[in-house]
């Protein structure tokens, strides 16, 4: 008996919500600095999501699509798809270092515990999850996903609560000018789509018919918009202390007491978790299938290789590596939707020339 929508929901959440998101850097970034009109950035972005979500899922469904490479082949052709999956596993793997990187960032800066440490637990935790494939990814989500959307909520709640909805960053900042919310929202979700991409379309083994498919992607894409929306009003609403601050999140936990940052450290590090190993597994699922090895042999590998890599640091990979994908995932939003939308022009053509 294959599992319900909720579980697909919950993974792609667990895929998408990374460190940028749960420490509110990317809320801030992409929506905070439009003021009050970055809560219609994050409307339209959920309802981005919601569509990428669901096409992706049911076209997974229909063509029993069991990777990326499946997916991406008939929509670009086998020449472009082979410099696109080129690029998609260098982004996969640097994004999976990039996550070993902040828990060794976390572990330093918030539990005064070595970042070598940080960087070994979350490889052997990843290790220990891709060595079941989609059913520990969707094992982990499931446990994991749920504390996230409590936890994101409540700090949010908290804020809200003690100092109401005056926002210290009402009408955005100056350096916002040169853009707005609509494309602010579209940057982002392109900017999550490739690791989004690649692991809804590994999904095949958990979707029970086409219904929960279309569920799941709508109800994922919700579940961040949620999410998105109280990390966003927390943030307008303690702009001008926490727009400096490299993890303003933690700053707004703290209205839950000394625990509080704590506990949300520990958020953040669950976030990094999930998007390590959706990374890791869209890498080591498609290596094995090319060199036709097992997956717990090339999940053994791949982490230990990443490790040097986390080594390099976290600020320095986020710099250098996450601008240059976004122009990747918008092609490839876009592409998408418009393929879609032309399909389902086709089809509607088609019966209506049928009932003539």
């Amino acid at each position: 008996m294959k599992n319900s929508w909720k579980e697909l929901a919950s993974v792609y959440i667990g895929t998408v919500i990374g460190a940028g998101f749960a420490s509110g850097q990317e809320i801030i970034q992409f929506f905070g600095v439009f003021g009050y009109k970055g809560i219609y950035g994050i409307i339209f972005a959920s309802i981005l999501f919601s569509v990428m979500g669901a096409i992706v899922l049911s076209q997974v469904f229909r063509d029993r699509i069991t990777s990326y490479n499946e997916y991406i082949t008939p929509l670009f052709g086998r020449r472009i798809s082979k410099v696109m999956e080129l690029i998609i596993i260098s982004y996969l793997f640097i994004g999976f270092c990039i996550m070993l990187a902040g828990s060794g960032a976390v572990f330093i800066e918030q539990f005064n515990i070595p970042a070598d440490i940080g960087i070994y637990t979350m490889a052997f935790l990843c290790f220990l999850t891709l060595a079941f494939s989609v059913k520990g990814i969707s094992f982990v989500n499931r446990l994991v996903v749920p504390f996230l959307i409590i936890g994101i909520i409540l700090v949010g709640s908290v804020v809200i609560i003690k100092e109401g909805l005056n926002f210290s960053n009402f009408y955005g900042v100056s350096r916002a000018k040169t853009g707005n919310w609509v494309t602010s929202a579209i940057l982002y979700v392109s900017f999550n789509s490739i690791s989004a991409i690649v692991i809804l379309t590994s999904l095949l083994p958990i979707i029970g018919n086409e219904r929960q498919a279309i569920k799941g992607g709508i109800f994922g894409g919700i579940g961040l918009g949620v999410m998105a929306m109280f990390i966003l009003l927390s943030t307008l609403i303690l702009y001008t202390d926490i727009y400096s601050i490299e993890i303003p999140m933690i700053r707004a936990a703290q209205y839950l007491g000394d625990w509080g940052g704590y506990m949300y450290s520990v958020i953040l590090w669950l976030a990094m978790f999930t998007t390590a190993i959706a990374s890791g597994f869209g890498c080591v699922n498609r290596i094995s299938s090319v060199i036709n090895e097992s997956q717990l042999f090339i999940s053994g590998i791949f982490c230990v290789i990443a490790i040097p890599f986390a080594k390099v640091g976290f600020s320095s990979l986020v710099s250098i590596i996450y601008p240059l994908f976004g122009y990747l995932g918008l092609f490839m939003l876009v592409y998408i939707i418009v393929n879609h939308f032309l399909d389902f022009l086709g089809l509607y053509r088609r019966n209506l020339y049928k009932q003539k």
